[in-house]
């Protein structure tokens, strides 16, 4: 069968034999179903021009939902035979991925959004796929502070996530370029954070400028919305505020926040271009009074009990530059009065502040590797993403890891070497690349290795500038890195890239259904390429590290 990801087990077709789909087809769904009961009729239903009609449990050639608790909460078994189609999963969310798969055996017209070919025999072959996911934590992460994605479109790769049954969504909020998440009771993160006069075209070195406001926020409402839509299709959102780095935006809203005994912070701007800045935030306790009133609202609005991985909040934690801290009075006297050696434990002594808060309140923190430079805080979990390295440390320490190293899942990474490749930024990464990347590293011990929630891929946006080159960059690899999330694959060697290959050609037809603009196995379309706007390409094969 031509699924993605691949399945466990199927036994079967043995033959022509396949349950009808069609007008008549009902919908039986049992307790704890409901969410993929629905789920069916909008997504499935209208894209076939099927009504799904309730029916009785027994009914030929009808579809059944059940819970199954002989099965892990993720798996699931689903069964096409004389009686029909019979979906069971170990939890509600294990029902779920089992119609993604039947969504796969209907064909892509089942991936539009409604039906092009209505008078088509449809049927589903007699066989059963028995499934469950390797990890846990399966996750994209959506940049959408560098360049603001709207609602619609996080709506849409929600669902594009669902379709390659990931289940985390890491929503990168805040940065230097943008503020992107209303917080009531400070209106100027939206009013002046939230936007940026002008915006570098291209790597920070190349000379283009795109010479207009760019900017966009969520509304609470927005939020909520979204969190929702994430719960329907068993999803997590994870909300990522940056602290104490990558804050220009929030200083240039709350000069306060900055280090105001270094540098004027009312001449500050939400910052225009790529990079690190220098503008981190002051190590007071005003700041962090500040930032506790941005996570009581966060912690309203992303429940943790949403879904998978709902009490994580991501504080970032990352490439936090130390030059203003060290010339601060201010930080200085901290370093002293809290009895620290430097600027690094001072970061340890921020994040560990948050890690507490966040306890106090049933969460937990997780942060960039970078948040292990110091000490690490004692709840917290680390996002590897400079290498295996710091997931490696944090995991013998006793700490969960998501492994997600940008040398092998960063998507914003160039998928092919040459000039026709897009605005080229770092390694090349192509589809087989991806496919063979391994989130346990050799070397851990079982115990250890358990410390791994998972992986995720990641989508950064510096020179994404629309929906259509997120969608190029972030396709076809994320179907190849959810197979890794999912499936239990070989060694990376061993993994029949050929096969998968084989298989991508039924899916490019599913994404082409789903209106993806993803880059061709040929390479980019004339209108997919950017000549003349400078990349940073890294040449030479990435570090094994």
């Amino acid at each position: 069968m031509e699924l993605i990801p691949a399945p466990r087990a199927i036994e079967g077709p043995k033959g022509p034999a396949a349950v009808p789909f069609g007008p008549g087809t009902t919908l039986w769904a049992g307790p704890g179903t409901e969410r993929t009961e629905r789920w069916l009729r909008a997504t499935l239903g209208a894209a076939l021009g099927l009504p799904l009609r309730p029916g009785p449990r027994d009914a030929p050639d009808g579809v059944r939902l059940l819970l199954d608790d002989t099965l892990e909460p993720e798996a699931y078994r689903l069964s096409a035979a004389d009686r029909g189609v019979e979906i069971r999963g170990g939890g509600p969310a294990g029902v779920f991925w089992g119609a993604q798969t039947l969504r796969q055996l209907l064909g892509p017209d089942a991936f539009r959004r409604a039906p092009v070919r209505p008078d088509t025999a449809l049927g589903v072959p007699h066989q059963v796929i028995e499934d469950a996911p390797r990890f846990g934590w399966r996750g994209l992460l959506l940049d959408v502070a560098r360049h603001f994605m709207p609602k619609e479109g996080v709506l849409r790769y929600l669902d594009l996530m669902a379709a390659h049954k990931l289940n985390v969504l890491h929503l990168h909020l805040t940065d230097d370029q943008g503020w992107r998440i209303e917080i009531k009771r400070y209106p100027r993160l939206t009013e002046i954070a939230s936007w940026r006069t002008r915006t570098k075209f291209g790597h920070r070195a190349s000379p283009l400028w795109e010479e207009k406001p760019h900017g966009g926020y969520y509304t609470q409402d927005d939020i909520r919305e979204i969190v929702a839509y994430a719960a329907e299709r068993h999803i997590g959102v994870v909300p990522e505020i940056d602290v104490p780095g990558h804050s220009q935006a929030a200083i240039a809203a709350y000069p306060e926040l900055g280090n105001t005994d270094v540098i004027d912070t009312t001449a500050l701007s939400v910052w225009d271009t790529w990079g690190i800045s220098s503008n981190v935030l002051a190590p007071t306790d005003a700041t962090l009074r500040f930032y506790e009133g941005v996570f009581e609202e966060v912690l309203e609005l992303f429940p943790a009990d949403a879904a998978a991985f709902s009490e994580f909040v991501h504080i970032g934690g990352d490439e936090c530059r130390k030059e203003q801290w060290t010339e601060s009075v201010t930080a200085k006297t901290r370093i002293t009065d809290l009895g620290l050696t430097d600027e690094d434990g001072l970061q340890s002594w921020f994040i560990g502040h948050f890690d507490a808060w966040l306890a106090a309140r049933g969460r937990r923190l997780i942060g960039w590797d970078e948040i292990l430079e110091g000490g690490l805080a004692p709840g917290a979990a680390v996002s590897s993403w400079r290498g295996y390295e710091g997931g490696v440390a944090a995991a013998r320490a006793g700490h969960d890891v998501v492994m997600c190293p940008e040398q092998y899942v960063y998507l914003d990474h160039r998928q092919a070497p040459g000039e026709d490749e897009p605005v080229p930024i770092g390694f090349v990464r192509t589809l087989e690349d991806v496919y063979r990347f391994e989130p346990v590293p050799d070397g851990l011990t079982d115990e250890e290795a358990r410390h791994v929630l998972g992986t995720q891929a990641n989508v950064w946006t510096e020179v994404l500038e629309d929906t259509a080159r997120v969608d190029y960059q972030t396709f076809p690899r994320l179907a190849a890195f959810a197979e890794v999330a999912w499936s239990p694959l070989p060694a990376p060697a061993d993994r029949d890239y050929a096969g998968f290959e084989r298989r991508m050609a039924a899916h490019y037809r599913r994404l082409d259904a789903l209106g993806v603009a993803y880059r061709p196995p040929t390479g980019p379309r004339p209108w997919q390429k950017r000549p003349g706007v400078l990349g940073r390409p890294i040449e030479g094969p990435p570090p094994n590290r």
